[in-house]
């Protein structure tokens, strides 16, 4: 959740503020204009089964695609999401998965998947879109940075950063409920499936990366997950997942979870209750003792600076992707 980290906590009258603002978001949903529809070339076609030898081609053909849509945006009179195509369009770029309807959804891939033996996949949380990508692309890059610099000889680490799913806004009713993860859930798995078939051939280890609403989408899709290569999920800037602990994700992973000391994500209520026949908020602080996940320090950070280059938020998540469990400092 949350498009800005706060600069300091609410406090007890934040508190009050917060709970009305969420009980109107729910009784008086926001009715601001819709941004007007951006056209948008469909996406590009790809084989119906992607192997290793066919990941040059699938790169190509979304540049191509992506380029394709910042010219159409540009003839539409956007120009902030022509220069949002256009960046993906570069050479530099590898887009697995790319289409610029509506809000837009990318799968970006940073290191050679083929051959990697560890793969980070992170999860992004609510404002996150295809105008806003830029943002979570500087995340995955700083985590890709800090793993080749650290990782051990005959360790090959790659970073996909998977906007997958519809993320909901911040200041809308959707980011209250699971609705958009539960929804969100079975295409994070059958990415994760296809992944299988894009890495090496030998034992790949997979870490879910999941921040803010990302985590409710996590937690939706952990129980799917047996037999994916997932070894560990980690929980960051978490508003609750929708289960009461660790163990109902029902997933053989360990389960990290962690909050920066200045993330406002702390004064959201961790309840879980039925408002006017809606399902609001999402249960137990995953950071908490309760929750029983394996509790991390992430340092002084606020609620966008989990991958920020040396804080202690992306040193752990970088020990915790590349197996160097024991290595992660806790809280």
């Amino acid at each position: 959740m949350g498009r800005r980290e706060g600069g300091r906590r609410f406090g007890r009258v934040g508190r009050v503020l917060l709970g009305g603002l969420v009980a109107v978001a729910v009784v008086l949903p926001l009715s601001a204009a819709a941004r007007p529809g951006i056209p948008a070339p469909p996406p590009a076609t790809l084989p119906a089964r992607l192997t290793p030898a066919a990941l040059a081609g699938a790169y190509d053909a979304n540049r191509e695609n992506a380029a394709e849509a910042a010219r159409m945006a540009a003839a539409h009179g956007d120009p902030s999401r022509a220069a949002a195509d256009r960046a993906l369009a570069s050479p530099t770029r590898h887009l697995l998965r790319f289409d610029a309807r509506g809000d837009g959804q990318v799968t970006e891939v940073l290191g050679d998947l083929a051959r990697a033996t560890r793969v980070a996949v992170l999860v992004p949380g609510s404002d996150t879109t295809l105008d806003t990508y830029t943002r979570f692309h500087t995340a995955a890059a700083s985590l890709y940075r800090r793993l080749t610099h650290e990782a051990p000889g005959g360790t090959r680490a790659a970073v996909v950063a998977w906007l997958g799913y519809r993320a909901p806004a911040t200041i809308s009713t959707t980011v209250l409920t699971t609705a958009r993860a539960d929804r969100a859930a079975p295409r994070l798995r059958a990415f994760l499936r296809e992944l299988r078939t894009l890495t090496a051939p030998g034992p790949v280890a997979v870490s879910l990366l999941c921040h803010s609403y990302g985590t409710v989408v996590c937690a939706r899709a952990a129980p799917t997950l047996t037999g994916l290569g997932v070894t560990d999920i980690a929980l960051v800037g978490s508003p609750g997942t929708g289960a009461d602990s660790a163990a109902a994700l029902h997933t053989s992973a360990r389960v990290w979870a962690a909050r920066g000391a200045d993330d406002w994500i702390a004064e959201v209520p961790h309840v879980h209750a039925d408002l006017f026949g809606t399902a609001v908020g999402f249960g137990t602080d995953p950071v908490s003792p309760s929750f029983g996940a394996r509790v991390f320090a992430a340092g002084p950070g606020g609620h966008s600076a989990y991958f920020t280059p040396g804080s202690a938020s992306l040193a752990n998540l970088t020990r915790i992707v590349l197996g160097e469990t024991t290595e992660v400092t806790r809280a």
